[in-house]
């Protein structure tokens, strides 16, 4: 098995996800900078995998977007999240912590399970005794 395989599949599931986030932060977003981002982060390396994800972004009612002249060139798209894609981020962003949380605790050893579970007991103790 192919570890670049398995890791360009991992990266595919959460480009959504991450491209939403971006828009997000930024109100309103050229693809330019979103590429830049994603390019930064190391989850895009190729212009044409954006593009494509926008238009179905787009098309499913979770980006708006908006011409706005350029001072420099030909006019740029703006893209920006709809209520729908407020909303749809909002339940990506769950279930990322969901699966982030699952994927940790799957992933942890035997010997640190056991670490993190007398911590947070001692924790709960010493919460409980100051009260």
């Amino acid at each position: 098995m192919n570890i670049e395989n398995t890791k360009a599949q991992m990266r595919k599931g959460i480009l959504e996800f991450c491209i939403l986030s971006i828009i997000d932060s930024d109100e309103e977003c050229y693809a330019s900078e979103i590429l830049e981002r994603m390019k930064k982060a190391q989850l895009i390396v190729v212009e044409g995998t954006l593009y494509p994800l926008l238009t179905r972004l787009k098309n499913d009612g979770y980006l708006s977007y908006q011409w706005v002249e350029s001072k420099s060139g030909p006019p740029r798209k703006y893209y920006k999240l709809t209520g729908l894609g407020e909303k749809f981020l909002e339940e990506l962003r769950k279930t990322w912590n969901e699966l982030v949380e699952a994927v940790d605790s799957a992933t942890r050893k035997p010997e640190q399970i056991e670490s993190n579970t007398s911590i947070s007991n001692q924790t709960s103790q010493n919460e409980l005794s100051h009260e």
